[in-house]
């Protein structure tokens, strides 16, 4: 009987521990996301070089 009590009490920390784990991958991929949206929309927003857009070519 101590068995079973010491396999379900094993059990439910390693459950507790993969959804730790799990918790702390979504957190850091949000994080990253996050970061790398931030960086595209610092680009996204600002001006274009210095003599970009000056000519049209009509042949693109």
């Amino acid at each position: 009987m101590d068995i079973d009590l010491t396999m379900q009490m094993l059990a439910a920390r390693s459950a507790a521990t993969t959804n730790s784990v799990q918790i702390a991958v979504a957190k850091k991929a949000h994080e990253m996301q996050t970061e790398l949206l931030e960086t595209l929309m610092q680009t996204a927003l600002s001006a274009p070089p210095p003599g970009q857009g000056l000519k049209i070519d009509k042949l693109a």
